[in-house]
Order: structure tokens, then sequence, then C-alpha cells
């Protein structure tokens, strides 16, 4: 690499094609709106680059429990009326913004992929809701999924969480909470996580502006979530902080090269890895946060849907290897 070299040359073409477009839409960035604007905003552009949306056989609206009585919107997808395996799936969105829409077609695709359920949760959001609503709503589906999976007709004996950059947070966070519970997970599925307490790895130096997410929309959100600095140091924020993660869930991590969020999510790798923990880690190169959701233009998402479905379908059937 020449020394001048501009991170923006590690972009695919196709990538730096995305980007470009972005830029000539002139959209406002999510950070100089409202809430409510970016909310709408976010579901607005959420399919624009999405794969064709899957069809399957099961769709079902649901409301799961959370401890202060209130019910959380979740739908199932099942290829399926089989007794499969679920995946609980927490959407990113800097716990800010990210809906069920936003994420339909991703989930779709990774119960066809799989072959098994995935239950995806609309936790809470800031800044009605600030930490730790959304861990909390997180753990309370996990929870009650783990004892009522039979009632959907689903094998709750075989329960992965996943989720992609915020969601990623929460399913990690699943992981040690499950583990401290004895509550067996076969997998946790992590699409580019937020594992730190502070923005300060090199990636988000190097990536902080000009890469679909900067530093400006990062702390746009955490700034909407936190109650106070001393939530960034709760490990339930970041997950790098917790004490152990001795003998947590097997982990599937799938990282984007041109993200401020990389360098934490190999730190985290690395965390589960000296802990013993399995890990298989991908980082896909060429393309920024948010990718997973651009399939229609960037192999590199259909290829992580197709990785992912896989650490997904060996973890649920661990004899077919």
């Amino acid at each position: 690499m020449t020394p001048h070299r501009s991170p923006h040359d590690l972009l695919t073409p196709a990538m730096q094609d995305v980007i470009r477009r972005m830029a000539r839409a002139g959209r406002p960035p999510l950070n100089t709106l409202t809430t409510d604007q970016a909310k709408a905003a976010y579901e607005a552009g959420a399919g624009v680059l999405e794969i064709p949306k899957p069809t399957l056989a099961r769709v079902q609206d649901l409301h799961l429990p959370a401890r202060d009585g209130h019910f959380l919107p979740a739908r199932l997808y099942a290829p399926s009326a089989d007794h499969l395996p679920v995946l609980l799936y927490f959407h990113g969105g800097g716990f800010t913004v990210g809906s069920l829409a936003t994420h339909d077609i991703l989930c779709r695709q990774l119960s066809h992929l799989a072959q098994c359920a995935v239950i995806s949760l609309d936790y809470r959001l800031a800044p009605a809701h600030r930490f730790p609503t959304a861990a909390n709503d997180a753990w309370d589906a996990l929870a009650w999924l783990a004892n009522h999976a039979n009632d959907l007709g689903l094998d709750g004996t075989r329960l992965a969480v996943g989720g992609d950059s915020a969601g990623g947070t929460l399913a990690a966070m699943c992981a040690v909470l499950a583990r401290d519970a004895g509550l067996p997970l076969t997998l946790q599925l992590l699409f580019y996580p937020g594992c730190t307490a502070h923005q300060d790895t090199p990636s988000h130096r190097r990536f902080a502006e000009g890469f679909v997410l900067g530093e400006a929309q990062i702390s746009w959100f955490f700034n909407h979530y936190v109650r106070s600095p001393a939530d960034r140091d709760d490990w339930r924020f970041a997950p790098l902080n917790a004490a152990d993660v001795d003998g947590v869930a097997p982990a599937w991590v799938g990282l984007a090269e041109c993200d401020p969020l990389v360098d934490e999510g190999v730190l985290y790798a690395d965390k589960l890895r000296a802990s013993g923990v399995p890990v298989d880690l991908e980082i896909y190169r060429g393309v920024t946060h948010e990718f997973i959701k651009m399939g229609r233009v960037l192999p590199e998402a259909r290829q992580a849907h197709a990785d992912a479905a896989r650490a997904l379908r060996q973890s649920f059937n661990p004899s077919h290897r």
C-alpha cells in the first residue's frame, strides 16, 4: 500500500458506486434530523438495495411480554410448518432507528437459507426508551422464547441469537446472560456488532466520514440512547467490558472491512477466542457498515447471507457438518 492511499481506495467499485449514488440523492444525514424524521428516513431507504423479497410458508406477527408489562411486537418467519429451530434476531439502527419493516427482507432470507424459524424483535427505541430498555427487552424476549417456543410450534431446545450493529450488541449481551441463566444457545450471530464503550479504535478514526455510517451519526445515536456517560461503560452497552465470556455460545462474526466498527468486532472475536469460545470470523473486503442490506448490488452481502445461514444450519444440526 502506498503511504498516501486513501481509505476510500479500499472500497469495491460497486460499493463506491453505492456511496456516490447516496451522495447524489442528497438526503440529509440522520444526525441532522429529529429522531422521528430519522426513523422515517431509515424506514424509507431500507429496501432500496435489498434482494427480492423471499416468500415463506409462515409469516406471523406476535407480541412478546417484557418485564414491565409492555408487549413487544415481533414477527415470526418460517419456511415450513415443521418443528424448526429458532433464531431470535435484533435489528440494527443505533438503538434509535430500525423496525421489523427495515429488516424484514434480511430476516426472510436468513430463514429461507438456513431453513430455520426467525423471530425478529421490535425492541423499544431511544430517545423515548433509553438504556437499558433495549437490553432488557432483548433478554426478556429470549427468556420468554426459551420457555414458549413449543407454543409456537418451534423447537426451543435449538435456539440462537443474532443481530446487526446495535442488534449485534444485544445478541452478544444475550449470549452472556444466557450463559449466566443456564440457557443453552447454539450460536450468537453477530453482523458488525457494537462492542466498545467509547468510539476510540483506529477504524473509528479511519472511517469516520464517507463510509455510510460515520462518527457524527454514531455519536447522535448513542447520545439519544445513554442516560449518562457511565452507561457507556456498562457491559450491556459495551460487551468488551464483560467481566468474562467463558462458556458463552459459539459465535459467527461477520464484519465489513471499511466500517468504523470493524476493529471492535475483531477485538470481541479475540476476547471470545481467548476464553475458549469457538469463533468463525469473516471480514468482507471493500464494503461498509449496512452492506448486508445491499444484496441487490453487492455480492459480498449475498455471500454474508449464505455464510451466516451455513453457520446457523451447522449450529442447529451439528451432526450434519
